[in-house]
């Protein structure tokens, strides 16, 4: 799963701990280079905050960012792009973000790509890998599970199905801690990270799937407070937009 040249798609700021932070040092280990593009702000857009909060949206939307750089100088890793789409809104940009990602894949010579997977996590993620799933044929795509609401619980780093093909990553006492480290620097995102476990990553060959179906049956990890959709922090997007969003970008190709 370790290329020369690896180019990570992470959502937003935070996914390259989320669902890679061991294995993003581990390449490192072995001399691969590291390149994180990041396609949203990790931010809602601004008309989604409270009135009251919505004069704060450039300095949210810059401290995130100030918290991913620091986080991947401690990894390593080299930032290629911070996006200016709003977080849950790559579903809408879906050709630029491709683009992107093609015009980065030149310029780093990326021999492979990781990307979250399609298991209902966030709208975004599963964004994200329908676009690395247009560029399979180019290079090798692998995906990696972050969480999910498979079978109505929270898994973190378990995939809602298995192919047979998974590669569990058990992470040392030395590497846990470091990642939990990491996570602590995104303060932005305290509280809305406490739910992911340091006990494993988990990879793949990017898995075949069915971009117009759910990732899953049942209520997927973001839409499990769909009843309080008017609350900022609460997800307002429907799986059946995602798909639509894909299905129009494939009938424009």
């Amino acid at each position: 799963m370790f290329g020369s040249r690896i180019l990570l798609l992470a959502p937003h700021p935070d996914d390259e701990l989320a669902g890679c932070c061991a294995a993003i040092g581990r390449a490192r280990a072995q001399g691969s280079s590291v390149s994180i593009a990041f396609l949203t702000t990790g931010i809602p857009a601004r008309e989604r905050l409270w009135r009251w909060d919505r004069a704060s949206h450039p300095t949210r939307f810059e401290r995130r960012r100030e918290e991913a750089r620091r986080v991947c100088a401690e990894l390593g890793a080299e930032v290629v792009h911070f996006s200016g789409c709003a977080a849950r809104q790559l579903k809408s940009e879906l050709r630029t973000a491709r683009d992107l990602v093609v015009t980065f894949c030149a310029a780093r010579r990326a021999d492979m790509l990781w990307v979250p997977a399609y298991e209902g996590g966030h709208p975004d993620h599963d964004s994200a890998n329908f676009v690395a799933s247009t560029l399979r044929r180019d290079l090798p795509v692998w995906e990696f599970s972050e969480y999910n609401n498979c079978g109505g619980r929270v898994r973190s780093n378990e995939f809602p199905a298995t192919t047979g093909n998974e590669i569990e990553l058990k992470l040392t006492d030395i590497e846990r801690r470091h990642k939990q480290e990491l996570l602590a620097m995104y303060a932005s995102e305290r509280g809305n990270l406490n739910y992911l476990q340091t006990a494993r990553e988990v990879f793949r060959p990017l898995a075949d799937y069915d971009y117009a179906q759910p990732p899953h049956a049942g209520t997927l990890f973001y839409r499990r407070f769909a009843w309080a959709s008017f609350h900022p922090k609460v997800n307002e997007v429907r799986p059946e937009e995602v798909s639509r969003a894909i299905a129009q970008f494939r009938a424009q190709t």
